[in-house]
């Protein structure tokens, strides 16, 4: 993306800072692997929380395009000159539609009911393979060998990461962590809305350096039943977690995002946390919003009956 910008006439460091801004949609937009974690650690609905994501996801998409316009405006940004036309518009869509079915799988099978989670994946991946295989023709045999040991790769850290949790949150429980931590933060305020907001910020620095899916394993287990006694609807209460925690990737000085956005753009650290500084406002003021008005990331799973 960023090349791609920057040959169409964007700075460098524009390019990389709403790369870096955008990045954190895509953990909160269903299907959301960090989601499915905090599903799991925290016993909670994986279908609901999709669901729950979906405005707050529109809602950052949005709010990066209200201030992509208004900097094009004041800094006279280029514009597309070139225009596809209707049959490569139509080639392009065809192209596309087969892949951007699986979502739309993931999603309507898990709400419907016909598969869960777990079941969502293997056919997700069947449906990868039989694209790959039959329709864009762009996979063989040769390479799936590869493809399996990157994926057991990686899969494997995440399975390490979510025993460790489950373990964890035993050792918490045992302890009366919770309880203790409990009693301190209500010792700050007896307000629920303050302590929102002071457990906004906590989070938003510790989604500076630490990656979400630990974030999650190692607070959620503490904060949630806090949280949840104080009259925080569980979903909601996971919402404004995980989108304080993938914020504050994208957010200077330690935001782990901005290091891999200089890392591919070669632009310094420093120049790409200046431009993403009026991305992040609005990402801010979308956090704020989802806290204290909790319809909106509340309704959907309400409507769907995945929410009380």
């Amino acid at each position: 993306l960023i090349p791609a910008m920057e040959k169409q006439g964007y700075t460098r460091k524009f390019a990389a800072a709403i790369t870096a801004a955008s990045s954190v949609i895509g953990p909160i937009i269903p299907p959301s692997g960090i989601m499915i974690i905090y599903a799991y650690v925290m016993g909670e609905s994986v279908a609901a929380l999709f669901l729950a994501g979906i405005v707050p996801g529109i809602l950052v998409g949005v709010g990066l395009m209200l201030v992509v316009k208004v900097m094009a405006d004041k800094y006279d940004f280029p514009v597309a000159s070139a225009k596809s036309t209707w049959p490569e518009r139509g080639q392009a869509s065809l192209k596309a539609f087969f892949p951007l079915m699986t979502p739309v799988i993931i999603m309507g099978g898990i709400l419907a009911g016909v598969f869960t989670p777990t079941e969502a994946a293997a056919v997700a991946v069947a449906y990868a393979l039989f694209i790959g295989f039959f329709v864009l023709r762009t996979l063989t045999l040769a390479e799936i060998p590869g493809i399996l040991s990157r994926a057991g790769m990686i899969s494997s850290v995440v399975l390490l990461l979510v025993g460790a949790a489950m373990a964890f949150k035993t050792v918490v429980s045992l302890s009366h962590a919770p309880e203790q931590l409990a009693s301190y933060i209500l010792s700050l305020s007896d307000n629920p809305l303050i302590l929102l907001f002071l457990i906004n910020l906590l989070l938003f620095v510790v989604g500076m350096f630490l990656d979400a899916g630990p974030a999650i394993i190692i607070l959620g287990p503490i904060l949630g039943p806090i949280f949840i006694d104080l009259g925080v609807d569980p979903i909601h209460f996971a919402i404004i977690m995980s989108v304080n925690l993938t914020v504050g990737l994208a957010t200077p000085p330690m935001g782990l995002v901005l290091f891999v956005a200089s890392a591919v753009s070669g632009e310094r650290v420093e120049a790409i946390a200046r431009a993403i500084l009026p991305f992040l406002a609005v990402e801010v003021l979308v956090i704020f919003l989802i806290t204290y008005v909790p319809a909106i990331s509340m309704t959907i799973p309400r409507l769907t009956g995945f929410a009380n």
